[in-house]
């Protein structure tokens, strides 16, 4: 029975859902640290797609240059949020399948070349992404008012929005 990757695979599907919403509700071109929030966004997808499989093995997309997902380096690059949603459906596609091909036992398994086990990849990338989303979602709150969307379970999802309500002095409200 596969019953820890099924866990696993029950709550990867939020995440992915979280930063989707951020990237429907945020401003792509406003500053973070020095660096526009789009590059926030690639990077953690990025680091999705590279560190959630193995990052000893991987192939960077297409349009990656060298440095594109560290947002502290300039790239010549610009993606578009069309690109990015594209990019993190593949991504999301790619995770899903790899969970599927998974067993319990593998878990506990080093990936080729990998010194980490492919549960502390996984552990490492629900960290990384829930950190930039939120990141991405406090940008959204305090230029709009709003919070974006933020889904714990999946299952019990009711799209009604993307934004959740007013953000005010620290709270959320309907």
């Amino acid at each position: 029975m596969n019953e820890l990757c099924k866990i696993i695979k029950d709550m990867v599907v939020p995440n992915f859902m979280n930063i989707r919403t951020s990237l429907r509700t945020y401003d792509r071109d406003a500053l973070c640290c020095g660096s526009p929030c789009w590059r926030w966004a690639y990077h953690a997808i990025h680091s999705a797609d590279k560190w959630f499989i193995n990052p000893c093995v991987y192939d960077e997309p297409p349009f990656h240059e060298e440095g594109l997902d560290n947002p502290d380096k300039p790239a010549t690059v610009v993606l578009s949020d069309e690109q990015l949603l594209e990019y993190l459906d593949a991504v999301e596609k790619k995770t899903l399948d790899y969970i599927d091909s998974l067993t319990d036992e593998m878990l506990y398994e080093r990936p080729e070349n990998c010194e980490h086990t492919r549960m502390e990849l996984v552990l490492r990338q629900f960290r990384h992404i829930s950190f930039h989303t939120g990141m991405l979602n406090g940008q959204t709150a305090l230029a709009t008012g709003k919070f974006p969307m933020w889904v714990s379970q999946a299952d019990k999802y009711v799209d009604d929005g993307i934004f959740f309500g007013r953000y005010r002095k620290g709270q959320v409200t309907k």
